[in-house]
Parts: structure tokens; sequence; C-alpha cells
């Protein structure tokens, strides 16, 4: 056998060994995972908060200081692991969502934000199934664009066939009370 077959056959087997703890780790991601992305303009003229934003309300609030928060979109899509998908954003923003993996009731998830072709962030996130990320800092129109991004994995779908009821009536004790005491 010539050096060079065992150095090709070395590299091979170095390359399959880093790669399988890799494998081993993830799990399969069959389900597909919904991604809702809304775009909320926050600024200081005195507008309140729109309707639509109530149920984070208090949470804007509590990280951005301004008087207005109002909801300029609203996207949702589905995704497989794998499978990114891109939400059109204003100012000419584009993001990717790339979900890798759902492990433990947490979605890893990539993130990269464009500004036309160019990416101006790309980050990995770890997000609880069914949590809210909330990203702010762009400039956009009188105020700041946030970004928050939902992730859902849904249950998985109930077993087929009869389902066992956990029986409604306790049965009797076959001991007399006056047994329990010593």
């Amino acid at each position: 056998m010539s050096e060079q077959t065992v150095v090709s056959r070395a590299v091979i087997v170095l390359l399959l060994v880093l790669a399988t703890p890799a494998l081993v780790v993830a799990e399969p991601c069959d389900r597909q995972i919904e991604i809702r992305v809304n775009c909320v303009l926050a600024a200081d003229t005195n507008r309140g908060l729109d309707e639509q934003l109530r149920p984070m309300g208090g949470q804007l609030r509590r990280l951005f200081r301004y008087s207005t928060y109002r909801l300029v979109s609203h996207q949702v899509d589905h995704a497989s692991c794998g499978d990114g998908k891109a939400f059109t954003l204003p100012g000419g923003r584009v993001l990717h969502v790339d979900p890798q993996d759902v492990h433990d009731n947490t979605i890893r998830m990539e993130l990269v934000l464009f500004q036309g072709e160019r990416p101006v962030m790309t980050t990995d996130v770890k997000l609880l199934n069914h949590g809210l990320l909330i990203i702010g800092g762009a400039r956009y129109e009188e105020g700041m664009l946030i970004i928050s991004i939902e992730a859902d994995v849904p249950a998985p779908p109930a077993p087929e066939g009869p389902v066992a009821t956990p029986a409604t009536k306790a049965s009797k004790s076959s001991f007399a009370p006056s047994e329990l005491v010593p």
C-alpha cells in the first residue's frame, strides 16, 4: 500500500470520527416548525401601544423606553430543520430563519439578517418551544425597528387505536381504619 493511500484513509477516518458526535447529538426534526416574525416600529410619538401588540406590550416597555409601539408587519411560515425561510422586513431587510434541530423542548436556529445583499447579523440561538426572541436596534423611519421571532413545534400526533382511560372510581380499602394504628 502506498504512503498516499494510507494518508488518504487516515484523513477519511478522522473526518468520520469528527462528524459522528454531531450526528449522535442531533435529534430528528421531522415536524414542521411554525415561525412567526413581527416587525414593530418603536418611536417617541406618544401614540401608545398597537392593540395587536398587547400580548407582548409589557416586554416591549421593559426592554425599550419608547412611547409608541406600532406593528409594521406580521408574517407566518413553516419550516423543517435544515429548511430555512426568508422573511422580508421593512427598510430593505431580509431575515433568514433556519431551524437546525429540536432537543428537550428547545429549538436551535440560525438567524441571518441582511441589509440588501449584505449580512449585518449572523447568530445561532436556542429558543424554548413557544418562546419569543426580541431583537432591536435598526433605525427605521422616526424610531427603531424591533423584530420579534416566535417558534412553535406542534405536539407529536396522538397514537392511533384505543386510548386507555384512568379509572374514575377509587377502589375500596380492604382493611378497617383501626388496623392503621399500631
